[in-house]
């Protein structure tokens, strides 16, 4: 190989677009500089560095080359070392095509139910962080700020969780189709691996949603690549009847 480019990775720690890239970095055995940036404050670093319209993080900086968003990222990373592949041929179009869904369907769960039940449960989001325990009565006054912002952020609205937990179990179905396929939870990591599990291992600190993933092999996919998350948000904060029965 030869001598491997200057990266540089902008993310935000919670985000599991940034956990997928951080996960192929290390698959791809590159190095690569980590920075984190300031929550809201990203926003206007992102589209100076990236571009206008390009306010959400994951980007990289392959030398003085943008490239922004997961997908984009992981791709670039496999034609900068083909092996271990991320998009293995003997799987043909299977695995980009459920690594585009995880983004374009999954991806968005992983911010909204996770918000959405800290509305609840604001004291929790100290914990979404390593060696993180509940908050105290001042941090959860911060908290609770936060989460509206990031409600209006991300256009969470009650009937929209309502929505999105309804529409939950189908999409574990799909997924546990995936790893009866083959296409993932496979020996190695590939780009649907590292798109979808990272997803789901934001959706399992939700106690209310684990009973929904724990035991099936969807789990697996969470489990096999993403299983030092940190953070739960205790069951029960949802309100009785929204969440689906397991």
């Amino acid at each position: 190989m030869s001598e491997q480019p200057r990266i540089t990775v902008h993310l935000l720690p919670p985000s599991h677009p940034c956990a997928t890239v951080e996960a192929a970095l290390k698959v791809k055995g590159l190095e690569y500089e980590r920075v984190e940036l300031k929550a809201g404050a990203h926003i206007e670093e992102m589209q100076r560095l990236y571009g206008e319209g390009r306010h959400t993080v994951p980007g990289a900086m392959f030398d003085d080359e943008p490239v922004h968003g997961s997908i984009a990222i992981l791709e670039r990373l496999e034609q900068l070392v083909p092996e271990p592949a991320l998009y293995p041929s003997d799987l043909g179009d299977a695995v980009p095509a459920a690594e585009r869904w995880g983004d374009d369907v999954l991806q968005d769960l992983g911010r909204r139910l996770p918000w959405g039940a800290l509305h609840f449960r604001p004291e929790s989001m100290g914990t979404m962080v390593a060696g993180g325990s509940a908050l105290d009565p001042a941090g959860t006054d911060f908290a609770m700020r936060f989460v509206r912002g990031a409600w209006k952020y991300h256009n969470i609205t009650a009937v929209r969780l309502a929505e999105d937990l309804a529409a939950l179990p189908a999409m574990l179905d799909r997924i546990d189709a995936y790893v009866a396929e083959g296409i993932l939870a496979g020996e190695a990591p590939n780009a649907a691996d590292l798109q979808i599990g990272a997803t789901l291992s934001v959706l399992l600190t939700v106690g209310d949603l684990r009973p929904l993933i724990e035991g099936r092999p969807a789990e697996q996919v969470a489990r096999k690549w993403f299983d030092d998350r940190p953070g739960l948000v205790p069951a029960g904060a949802f309100p009785t009847g929204w969440v689906p029965s397991a």
